[in-house]
């Protein structure tokens, strides 16, 4: 049998001679071209990438990814196009930083747009790379995390950027509700490109620096003449309040970042997990006291359901999503006992809480989203019903209140419904009813759960009495307070098994972690089919 010759002390180095290359030659050779891809196309570019008031692609990865934790790939690849001058500007990395960390420990996917290489601008190559990495996020079941800086598709590769776009969309489109995405706006994005965010999980922008838009304020103005500046066409306030395209505006990139960090601590990896749980130190039984107060029992009286919301859940922190557009309604992310829920409440401090357009559709979104993730629902109700208006009709309120709807009655994460104070009509079933599939329904002694208020009921149901009457006002002071008395009392609907329990709202917390805990192990299959017919 033949041995291997053992190599001689000292020897090796010069064994690996190659072309009279030695192994040390050939690392510093790497060395340098993944400094050059670091540094950019040439000196400069990072100091113009700084005096923009925006890092560099590597600098927003080492930011948002923990310290060390950073492994990126195809650092080296570089695009073959040729013509228009392409063939003289092949840049290491291509304009796009790829690769995996962790964000508290626990694996993530970024890439990042690199401003300083042809503006970001997507090409072949860079394509390809996004493509890998997604893939290998569906692949690893991670959250994904894209850092948008890129002027839109290289125009000098004709149609080949517009296919890379299609491949980025597809991945979007197949991993929605496997693994989360999230899209962080950190530089332009126009055209095509803005469908890639438009079609994640949740959107950050950066004021000042980031905007989106399907065509440029050039474009608007030749074409319906009016003038626009880019922030106040796609800016990150305007679709923050406006547009409903991003959930979160942040005033820099730091800050950004690091609520991007918190969100990923509040959501798993993918959606055959549970959210992280932590052990917390609000204890379970706390008693609500401050509940007494906080809601006023004049039904029409406005006051602050955040106020109700931090009073409930654990260290009262909670992380609220669109937090500047539909302000009617609440939609946010907290603990309970340690464990990761969804809030939906209506907000009387805004349109008296009423559900409308923007509402419904928020909403709905928050829903299916928490559902993804396998994420419990916990729904704050008092809401005096749809808003009425020729504008909400002709929008189309049919419709995105039926979103809202679908959301809830597809949702088979644990549910459980509280009615604060007013649930009128129809807004009353949406708002996750027992009659649509809650699985636990509660309610404080100042419910009015109804078909609508005492005052309109009593004027339909008694009209002709109240106008035939020599003091109708007398009357229908009278009729409204029958129709309280017998059909809008506290216990009516308990009464008839909608409402499971009515509780002290002292002991909401308790009864809320209590009925999570007991749900936890919940199973529910939905019918065999392709997929559900989303109202549009």
């Amino acid at each position: 049998m033949t041995r291997p010759t053992t190599p001689v002390p000292g020897t090796a180095h010069q064994a690996q001679k190659e072309d009279g290359v030695t192994s040390q030659e050939r690392l510093d050779e790497l060395h340098v071209l993944k400094q050059a891809a670091r540094q950019g196309p040439d000196a400069r570019a990072t100091e113009r990438q700084h005096a923009r008031g925006k890092l560099t692609a590597h600098e927003r990865v080492e930011l948002l990814l923990d310290k060390g934790s950073f492994q990126e790939i195809e650092a080296l690849r570089r695009h073959r196009a040729t013509g228009f001058g392409l063939e003289n500007k092949r840049y290491p990395s291509d304009g796009v930083i790829t690769g995996w960390g962790t964000v508290h420990g626990r694996t993530v996917f970024v890439y990042a747009h690199d401003f300083r290489v042809f503006g970001g601008a997507l090409g072949e190559a860079h394509a390809a790379k996004i493509h890998k990495l997604m893939d290998l996020a569906e692949a690893a079941g991670a959250p994904l995390i894209s850092l948008n800086d890129g002027a839109g598709a290289r125009i000098q590769e004709g149609v080949t950027a517009l296919a890379g776009y299609g491949g980025i969309f597809q991945r979007n489109t197949r991993n929605s509700g496997v693994i989360p995405q999230i899209s962080v706006m950190l530089g332009p994005c126009a055209g095509g490109a803005a469908y890639s965010p438009a079609l994640t999980d949740f959107v950050f922008m950066v004021r000042d620096t980031a905007q989106m838009f399907i065509t440029g304020p050039d474009v608007v103005q030749t074409v319906t003449g009016e003038s626009v500046t880019m922030d106040g066409l796609g800016g990150a306030d305007v679709h923050a309040s406006v547009s409903g395209v991003a959930q979160f505006a942040y005033d820099d990139e730091e800050s950004c970042l690091e609520e991007v960090r918190y969100l990923l601590s509040l959501l798993p990896a993918n959606n055959r997990e549970l959210a992280p749980v932590v052990p917390s130190g609000d204890p379970s039984d706390r008693s609500n006291d401050a509940l007494l107060d906080l809601v006023p029992a004049d039904p029409n009286q406005a006051y602050d359901m955040r106020a109700v919301i931090e009073e409930i859940v654990d260290d009262g922190e909670y992380f609220e999503v669109h937090a500047a557009w539909a302000t009617n309604i609440i939609c946010a992310l907290a603990r309970l006992d340690g464990h990761v829920v969804g809030i939906v409440a209506n907000q009387p401090a805004s349109l008296a809480g009423v559900l409308d357009i923007h509402a419904s559709e928020k909403a709905a979104r928050f829903v299916s989203t928490c559902d993804s993730f396998n994420i419990p629902l916990v729904t704050l109700v008092d809401v005096p019903g749809f808003l009425p208006g020729v504008d909400q009709e002709h929008g189309g309120i049919i419709r995105h209140g039926a979103k809202l709807l679908y959301a809830y009655c597809n949702a088979t994460v644990p549910r459980v419904s509280l009615v604060v104070r007013k649930a009128y009509g129809g807004a009353y079933i949406v708002m996750d009813s027992r009659s649509i599939g809650t699985d636990v329904a509660l309610a404080w002694p100042s419910n009015e759960i109804a078909v609508m208020g005492a005052e309109g009921a009593a004027n339909v149901i008694f009209r002709r009495e109240i106008n035939a009457a020599e003091d109708p006002d007398t009357v229908r002071r009278r009729k409204i307070d029958e129709y309280r008395t017998e059909l809008m009392h506290p216990y009516y609907a308990a009464e008839r098994g909608l409402v499971d329990d009515v509780i002290d709202p002292r002991d909401t917390r308790l009864v809320l972690i209590r009925s999570l805990a007991m749900l936890r192990s919940k199973h529910a299959d939905l019918p065999s089919r392709k997929h559900g017919n989303l109202p549009t």
